[in-house]
């Protein structure tokens, strides 16, 4: 997985009926656009992301 600075992550449900999580990514910190990334959540929540299976980019 790939990413820019200003691209949008979605952290998918692990469960039915869980809500997916969306956030912004303000830095990438792996060479080349690789994770880990800092993410901003909608809900104001930053955290260090490592990319899953269950994550995509919204460009």
């Amino acid at each position: 997985m790939h990413a820019t600075v200003g691209e949008r992550i979605v952290i998918h449900g692990k469960n039915v009926g869980s809500p997916d999580r969306h956030g912004e990514i303000e830095e990438v910190r792996g060479p080349n656009g690789d994770p880990p990334y800092l993410v901003r959540f909608d809900d104001g929540h930053e955290s260090l992301v490592f990319p899953g299976p269950d994550c995509s980019i919204e460009g």
